[in-house]
Order: C-alpha cells, then sequence, then structure tokens
C-alpha cells in the first residue's frame, strides 16, 4: 500500500520534523528512514538529550539536524513573522512563549520553508497537534475545514490489499452538510493516493429514504452537493453500510447505484459513527488503521497517537512526506 508513496519519496528529496525528537520512538523511526534513504529528518529538542537518548537506543541518527528552539539563532525573526500570522490574535511575548514548545516551533519550521512536512503527537494531544497547524499553516484555498480520514488495510483473498478510506473518524465532531462535502472530496484524493479508485459512500441508518430524520436528510443533500461539485467522482447516498457493501443487498435495496454494493471511501455522518466504524473494522475485522491523516491543510502535517509504536511512526512519516 505504501508503494506509490515509497516512489515519490525516493524521486524527491523531501524533509520531515517530528516535534518530540528526544522520543526513543521518534528516533527510531527517523533512524530507519535514514537507512531506507526516504526522508531527511529535523528533531526538535535539546542536543544532548537527544543524542544521549539516540546513543541509548542505539539509533543512527548521524547528518541529522537537531534544534533546540531556545537556542535557535532565527528564533527572533520566526517571532516576528508568527505576529503577522496571527494578525493581533497573539501578542509578540505569547508567539514567543509558544515557539519554545516543539508543536509551534516545528509548524513554523514548515511555514518558513525549512521543513516539507510534520509529525507529531507522540506526546502531544491530537488538538495540540493541530491548534499551530490550523492558526500558522491554515486551510488550502476552497477549504474551509480540516478533515481526517484513515485508511483500513488487511491482506486480500486474491493475495494483494483489501483497502478502504473511512472519514471523518477523528476531527470534526458534528460536520454539516457542506462540511461532509470537503470530506468527501478530501477522502477521495487521500484514497487515490493509496491506490484506491474511490467510490464514494455517504452513510446513514436510512438507504434511499427508507428511514426519516434530520441526518438522513443531511446524507442526502451531501450527496447532491458532492455531486455537484465533483461530477467525475463515484458517489451516492444516503446509504446504510450493508447496501453500500454488500452487492447481494445493494441488488434488493438500491439497484443500478454506481457505488451501492461496491463502495470503498465511507463518509459518515458525524464522529461518534465514524469513530466506532473505524474501530470496529481494525479490532473484528483485523483490518491495520493508518490514521488520522489530516485533510485540507496547506502543508502535510498529521498526528500519532500517544500509544504509537516506531514502526506506526515510521509508516506515518511516509505518509505524511508521501502526500505532499
Amino acid at each position: 500500500m505504501f508503494e506509490n508513496l515509497i516512489a515519490t519519496l525516493k524521486s524527491e528529496k523531501r524533509k520531515i520534523v517530528f516535534t518530540e525528537g528526544a522520543d526513543p520512538r521518534i528516533l527510531e523511526a527517523a533512524s530507519r528512514l535514514k537507512k531506507d534513504g526516504l526522508l531527511e529528518s529535523i528533531l526538535v529538542g535539546k542536543v544532548d538529550e537527544v543524542q544521549a537518548a539516540a546513543k541509548a537506543g542505539g539509533f543512527d541518527i548521524g547528518g541529522m539536524e537537531i534544534i533546540d528552539p531556545a537556542a535557535y539563532p532565527e528564533m527572533d525573526a520566526m517571532v516576528a513573522k508568527m505576529v503577522e500570522l496571527r494578525k493581533g490574535k497573539m501578542s509578540e511575548e505569547d508567539c514567543r512563549k509558544a515557539l519554545m514548545k516543539g508543536n509551534y516551533f516545528g509548524t513554523m519550521l514548515v511555514k518558513l520553508g525549512k521543513a516539507d512536512a510534520l509529525l507529531g503527537g507522540a506526546t502531544y494531544s491530537t488538538a495540540d497537534t493541530v491548534r499551530p497547524a490550523l492558526q500558522i499553516i491554515k486551510t488550502k484555498p476552497g477549504n474551509k475545514i480540516v478533515s481526517s480520514c484513515f485508511i483500513l488495510r488487511r491482506d486480500g483473498k486474491d493475495g494483494g490489499d483489501e483497502m478502504y478510506a473511512m472519514g471523518d473518524c477523528a476531527i470534526n465532531i458534528n460536520p454539516g452538510e457542506d462540511d461532509l462535502v470537503e470530506i468527501a472530496v478530501e477522502t477521495a484524493k487521500t484514497a487515490k493516493a493509496f491506490g484506491i479508485d474511490p467510490k464514494v459512500a455517504f452513510l446513514s441508518y436510512s438507504t434511499k429514504g427508507s428511514g426519516k430524520g434530520e441526518t438522513v436528510d443531511m446524507m442526502k443533500n451531501a450527496t447532491e452537493k458532492t455531486k455537484a461539485a465533483a461530477p467525475d467522482l463515484a458517489v451516492d447516498g444516503e446509504l446504510q453500510f450493508d447496501a453500500a457493501f454488500s452487492p447481494v443487498v445493494a441488488a434488493t435495496k438500491c439497484k443500478g447505484s454506481p457505488v451501492a454494493g461496491q463502495a470503498n471511501t465511507f463518509i459518515f455522518p458525524d464522529i461518534n459513527a465514524g469513530n466506532i466504524g473505524y474501530k470496529i473494522a481494525q479490532r473484528l475485522g483485523g483490518f491495520e488503521a493508518y490514521g488520522p491523516i489530516l485533510q485540507g491543510l496547506n502543508a502535510p502535517i498529521n498526528d500519532l497517537s500517544r500509544g504509537c509504536d516506531a514502526n506506526e511512526v515510521y509508516q506515518m512519516a511516509i505518509i505524511t512526506a508521501g502526500l505532499k
């Protein structure tokens, strides 16, 4: 599933900043990325602490840039730029204080073009990774929100990868119709990057009017708006999961649908449904879950689970920088 992303990283020299540079999981992943020739890493943290942690773990970080915000020679210029970006919402003192933290400092390195991507969250919360991104990197032109998706993967019966995309499972608690359109379009783009030909299903407890309610209307309306916004995208809704996934059920409930029975990109009505849905697939279905992959930002920034291991860091680094 990483074939396209690895090919991109081997053909284009890219640099990723890790906001928690002294964390052994980060160091192990960075060492592996170096060994595999995929990415250059910037490690944020106190130089002696980073080097000591690397030595203790036996990780090769030779040649990697280690930056301590407290000793950064260009800090005054960085502070001035952040004050400008915050447009009166943060004072110079506030910005300087924030930039002493790895999450804000790393985000500014991306903003200033000193790094191509950022991966954080090994010790920070999701909010502490997303907030600096929203304040400094901001959303892409045409996007009003940041969203997320998970890529679910397991070994297929034919020996290949069985993969699906699911959004939004981590960021938007109660998205509106227009938010759902953005989520669907961005999730389809992410799916394509992993080699999935997206067939997008807006999920509900209703299939084509079989149930009634506000969320049913919302998913139906979001489907129509997505069709108008992305006419080349295969989209249908509102669909129950069985109608979206099973060709047998689809033949009964919504015959003739371009998506029902073959959907591979699932859009949930809210974060409750999305978070529960992907975790059921992960735990009961035996799928590996990659994400949350943040979507809609002006630069590739992603969040780790605080319970991640070094292999997850390695994989998310490839995803983050490879999707640039």
